[in-house]
C-alpha cells in the first residue's frame, strides 16, 4: 500500500503534464491516408522520443509498409518495462491513429488545437485513443519516478490503423512479430462508460454492405419508360428490416443485448429532382450475436435481394466492405478481468461487470489470436463526434487503474 500510495500521488503532480501532452498530441493529426490524412509517422515520433526519456528496457519499431503514408510505412510502437517477474507482462494496448473531424462547423473550436473547459480538454482524438494512452505512460512514468519496479513486466503497445480496419496495425503486428504470451495481461483500453464499470471481454460480428442497384434512367414526368433503382432501394431497405426477427435472439452479456441491422452510408444517385436514377447505392451495419452464424444471416440477405429483384426488375449487386466474425469471449474469470474489477473498485469504487459490446476493437482481433484480452476505461463516451472531450480526472484516475494492476501480485 506503501508503494501504490507514492504512485498515486506521484501520478497527481503529472497532472498538468498530462494535459500538455493532449494538446501536443492532438495538434498532430494522424489520420490514416484513407480519411485523407497521412498516418501515424509524427505522432509516433513524438511518442517514441517520449518512451526513450522514460528509458524503457526495450523499444521496437514495427513498420508496416504503407506507400500511401509519410515515411511509407504505418508505425506500431512496443516498450518493454522490466518487472520483479518476467513469466507475464502487463500490456496497455493504444491506437495512434484517429477519425476525421466532420463538419467543422459543429465544433466550437479548431478540433485539432486542443483546449480546456471546466475539467475537461476538447479535440478530435484526446477520448479515442488519447485520454488512456497518456494515462498509461504517465503511470510508467510514476513508477520510473518512484524508483519502484511492478510486479510483473509492462508492455506499452501503440498501434497503427484502429479505426480502419487495423491492417497496418495490430493485424500487421500478430502476422510479422507476435509479442503476446497465453499468460499475458492485455488491456484495450478503447471501450468504457462514465461510471468505468464496464469490462469488455465479447464482441458481435460486424458485417458491412454495400447494396447498388441498377435500373433504368428516365424523365421524372414518365416514370413508365424507367425502372426507379431509388424506389427499389427504399424497398429493400424495408425488406432487409426482417432481419430483426429472423434473428431477433437477446444475449444480456451485451450492453444491446440483440443483433442490430441498420441502412447508413446513402451516396448521391441524379443531380436533379426530376430524373428517375438507374443506379443507386446505399450501405448497411450488421453488428450480429455470436449465436448466429454469418453464413445463415447473407443467406436471408439474399432472399431479400432477390425478392426486391424480381418485383422491381432491377439487378442489386451486394458487396461486403467488412466482414469480421466475432471471436470467442474472453471468460468472466479470466486473470486480467479479476485484474481490472479490483483496480477499478479500489480506485474508483465501482463494481466492473463483464461485458459484451456491439462496437469493434482490437481487443476482438486479439482474441481471434486466441489472447485472453479486455476492454475497459472511464469515458463519457464523446468518441467520433463533434467537440470530443477527455474528463481530465477520468485521465489521472484510469492512469492509476493501470498503476493498481502493475503492483497485483
Amino acid at each position: 500500500m506503501e508503494k501504490l500510495g507514492k504512485i498515486l500521488n506521484r501520478i497527481d503532480s503529472y497532472r498538468d503534464a498530462m494535459i500538455d501532452m493532449q494538446i501536443r498530441l492532438c495538434a498532430i493529426p494522424a489520420m490514416a491516408p484513407s480519411n485523407g490524412g497521412e498516418g501515424e509517422y509524427k505522432k509516433a515520433k513524438v511518442l517514441l522520443a517520449f518512451l526513450k526519456g522514460l528509458e524503457f528496457d526495450k523499444i521496437e519499431m514495427i513498420k508496416a509498409p504503407d506507400l500511401d503514408a509519410e515515411g511509407g510505412y504505418r508505425p506500431n510502437i512496443l516498450a518493454y518495462c522490466s518487472g520483479n517477474d518476467s513469466s507475464k507482462t502487463i500490456w496497455i494496448m493504444c491506437h495512434m491513429d484517429v477519425v476525421p473531424p466532420g463538419e467543422f462547423a459543429l465544433w466550437n473550436g479548431n478540433p485539432f488545437k486542443a483546449w480546456v473547459v471546466e475539467g475537461k480538454v476538447f479535440g478530435r482524438g484526446v477520448e479515442d485513443n488519447q485520454q488512456d494512452m497518456v494515462a498509461a505512460l504517465y503511470a510508467v512514468k510514476a513508477f520510473r519516478a518512484e524508483g519502484i519496479k511492478p510486479n510483473y513486466n509492462i508492455g506499452i503497445a501503440l498501434v497503427s490503423d484502429e479505426e480502419t480496419g487495423s491492417t497496418k496495425g495490430i493485424k500487421y503486428v500478430l502476422s510479422h512479430a507476435d509479442p503476446f504470451k497465453k499468460e499475458d495481461f492485455i488491456i484495450i483500453p478503447d471501450v468504457g462508460n462514465k461510471e468505468g464499470t464496464i469490462i469488455e471481454v465479447a464482441e458481435k460480428s460486424i458485417l458491412w454492405l454495400k447494396f447498388t442497384t441498377y435500373g433504368k434512367q428516365a424523365h421524372g414526368s414518365t416514370p413508365e419508360r424507367g425502372i426507379n433503382s431509388f424506389k427499389a432501394a427504399a424497398f429493400l431497405i424495408r425488406e432487409l428490416d426482417s432481419l430483426y426477427r429472423t434473428f431477433g435472439g437477446s444475449d444480456v452479456l451485451f450492453n444491446t443485448p440483440t443483433s442490430t441491422f441498420e441502412p447508413t452510408k446513402k451516396e448521391i444517385n441524379v443531380p436533379n429532382i426530376n430524373t428517375i436514377p438507374g443506379e443507386d447505392v446505399f450501405y448497411m451495419d450488421c453488428r450480429i450475436l455470436p449465436m448466429y452464424e454469418l453464413g445463415a444471416v447473407r443467406n436471408e440477405i439474399s432472399k431479400c435481394v432477390q425478392k426486391v429483384e424480381k418485383a422491381f426488375q432491377v439487378r442489386i449487386v451486394t458487396e461486403e466492405v467488412q466482414n469480421s466474425p466475432a471471436a470467442r469471449s474472453t471468460s468472466a474469470d479470466a486473470p486480467v478481468v479479476n485484474a481490472l474489477k479490483k483496480a477499478v473498485r479500489e480506485i474508483y469504487g465501482g463494481q466492473a461487470k463483464p461485458t459484451g459490446s456491439g462496437g469493434g476493437t482490437i481487443a476482438g482481433l486479439l482474441r481471434r489470436a486466441e489472447y485472453e484480452a479486455a476492454g475497459w476505461s472511464r469515458t463519457d463516451e464523446t468518441a467520433h463526434q463533434p467537440n470530443e472531450y477527455c474528463v481530465i480526472e477520468n485521465m489521472l484516475g484510469d492512469a492509476k487503474v493501470f498503476a493498481h494492476i502493475f503492483l497485483q501480485p
